[in-house]
């Protein structure tokens, strides 16, 4: 079985949005910044739950999945779609059945 740090050695890794990058990094500051400085969002809320899960658990593995799995739109890149092989056969084409120019018979 292949490990993801073997595994991402040996794959081209694709390119990640600076902005959304930025911006999970800056959701994970203010996260540890606010659980470090405030004990009420160490707790639990009625409606929101456990708050370090919010707060931290989930910006965290939001960056770290952007980091080590690619997008879906980055999973065709612009290279790879110019290489793509045309088929060598042209695509069956239905033929063109003459219309019915007698109405069908009605049900008594």
């Amino acid at each position: 079985m292949m490990t993801i740090a073997a595994r991402s050695r040996h794959e081209p890794r694709t390119p990640i949005d600076p902005r959304l990058d930025a911006t999970l990094r800056y959701a994970i500051a203010i996260g540890a910044v606010l659980l470090l400085l405030l004990p009420a969002a160490r707790g639990h809320h009625a409606q929101l739950g456990w708050l370090p899960l919010w707060l931290l658990a989930m910006p965290l593995s939001a960056w770290w999945t952007l980091h080590w799995f690619p997008l879906p739109g980055s999973a065709l890149r612009p290279a790879a779609v110019a290489g793509a092989r045309r088929r060598a056969i042209p695509q069956a084409r239905r033929s063109l059945r003459p219309r019915r120019s007698e109405p069908l018979p009605r049900a008594a």
